[in-house]
């Protein structure tokens, strides 16, 4: 406690100048961030150039909390890919493998149905109402490397809030008590 204290006391210290040079850091670092994910968008051709594996339905060849880095490219999705799928009306992507693909003949367009590797069934059940394909409108990218365990942090900081605002709280009062 006396720690929060002293850094609170510093803040109090600053002076206009000194509050205006951090305010400027904390902006310059959060525009750096910014600009280096939509540098990765612009890379890997996908809106949301990593993931984080939130269930266990993927498992063995993907635990939950394993983060993935995605690839769209225009090639045709196959059977046995690990896509990263939308559905309409549900806000959270979904990482599951094609198990089969549906052709249209006179498009060239492929649809494709998925199925986590540890579910006993496919997808259609997650897909929208009467919905019995995912289109490529729904495929949000497709799975080129993963990084083991780096997903836990975003998984504790969503399943537990007070967590975050704690880690936000704190990263907020060093950056304002910075010498």
């Amino acid at each position: 406690m006396r720690f929060i204290v002293e850094i609170l006391n510093s803040i109090r210290s600053l002076n206009v100048r000194q509050l205006l040079s951090q305010a400027i850091t904390v902006g310059l670092i959060m525009s750096t961030a910014l600009m280096i994910w939509k540098g990765l968008v612009c890379v890997s051709g996908s809106d949301s150039p990593a993931v984080v594996v939130l269930s266990e339905s993927m498992e063995p060849g993907f635990q939950r909390g394993d983060m993935l880095f995605l690839r769209m490219t225009k090639e045709p999705i196959r059977a046995g890919e690990i896509v990263v799928y939308n559905v309409d009306g549900r806000p959270i992507p979904i990482v599951h493998r094609v198990i089969k693909i549906h052709e249209h003949r006179d498009t060239g367009e492929v649809d494709v149905l998925t199925k986590g590797d540890n579910n006993l069934v496919d997808d259609r059940s997650l897909y929208a109402h009467r919905q019995l394909w995912l289109h490529r409108h729904h495929i949000v990218g497709r799975a080129v490397g993963f990084l083991p365990y780096v997903g836990w942090v975003t998984l504790i900081m969503s399943e537990m809030p007070v967590i975050k605002y704690l880690v936000i709280g704190a990263l907020g009062l060093f950056v304002m008590a910075k010498d």
